[in-house]
């Protein structure tokens, strides 16, 4: 067997330097017949060439048809990668923030109720029988010294105007505890009459008691100084008679009522002399402060009471 193979590569390569000679042997020819026989070559290599033509305008197409593939699908892919980046910033973004608002066809909730407003603590009243305050321990029926229906009226051989705080302040606590019909210009008479109007200076400090005591109401000197006592006394249905100093009432000596205690703690006052200051609420302390230094008579500071049924 080894013997018969090798016998058989000399015929093999016989055969390939056969082919080798002829191929060489035919480019020499074409080489020839280019140089001495050019149109005899071109019908030669002309099939040849066109094949390679036809095979390179395949391959250019191949090429091209492969390169618009490829730029469609990058276009595409840029496209859908846009839509779900898109799409993804929709689903994960925040709700949006909804105004609170009434919607049209409903008026704002602020526009069809009355503004919201605390009932005043205390305020006037206009009756048949005259003005009344409200909001304190009983209702007051208020009289000022100043209106112009006393004020020029006498109160000895003063007038109720300037020196009549003292009997209107009694009237008005006589014609709220009482069933007395009263006002500053009968009290003034009346006091006149029983010695307790003090010439060029109002009243002396016994009015208090003389009315009271005349008029079926008990006065009694209430010597509490601190706003807790003030108030404690306020929340029975009885009313004092202060006599004030030098401060926010007046400048010399003048009668008020105190009338009542709020629930925050202030007082509630009937001055005879301001309207304005009877509808505002006092810091307990102040009234204490600024309480006249007299104590003759129980001053400065009275608790009326009236008669237990």
């Amino acid at each position: 067997m080894r013997k018969d193979s090798g016998s058989r590569r000399p015929a093999w390569n016989l055969v390939l330097i056969a082919l080798l000679a002829a191929l060489c042997i035919g480019a020499a020819e074409l080489a020839a017949c280019r140089h001495f026989a050019p149109e005899t070559y071109e019908r030669i290599v002309a099939p040849a060439r066109q094949a390679a033509a036809a095979v390179a305008d395949v391959g250019r197409a191949g090429l091209n048809a492969i390169g618009q593939f490829c730029r469609d699908t990058a276009d595409l892919a840029g496209r859908t990668a846009q839509q779900a980046a898109a799409f993804w910033e929709e689903l994960t973004a925040p709700d949006p923030e909804v105004p609170e608002t009434q919607p049209p066809s409903a008026p704002p909730l602020e526009e069809s109720l009355p503004p919201a407003t605390e009932p005043p603590l205390t305020e006037v009243l206009e009756t048949d029988s005259g003005q009344v305050l409200t909001g304190g321990t009983v209702p007051v029926t208020y009289f000022c010294q100043s209106d112009e229906t006393w004020a020029e009226q006498p109160y000895g051989t003063d007038t109720i105007g300037p020196y009549g705080c003292g009997p209107t302040a009694m009237a008005m606590a006589v014609a709220s505890l009482t069933d007395t019909d009263t006002d500053p210009v009968k009290m003034a008479a009346w006091a006149v009459d029983h010695g307790y109007w003090a010439r060029r200076s109002g009243s002396y400090h016994s009015i208090v008691q003389g009315i009271a005591r005349d008029f079926g109401l008990e006065a009694e000197p209430f010597t509490g100084r601190t706003p807790s006592e003030l108030r404690r006394a306020l929340r029975s249905k009885d009313l004092l008679v202060a006599l004030m100093g030098k401060g926010h009432f007046t400048t010399g000596g003048h009668f008020i009522l105190i009338r009542g205690v709020t629930l925050s703690g202030e007082v509630l006052v009937a001055d005879p002399n301001s309207l304005e200051r009877s509808l505002q609420t006092w810091d307990p302390q102040i009234i204490l402060d600024e309480l006249s230094s007299a104590r003759d008579h129980g001053a400065p500071l009275w608790i009326l009471s009236a008669p237990a049924d």
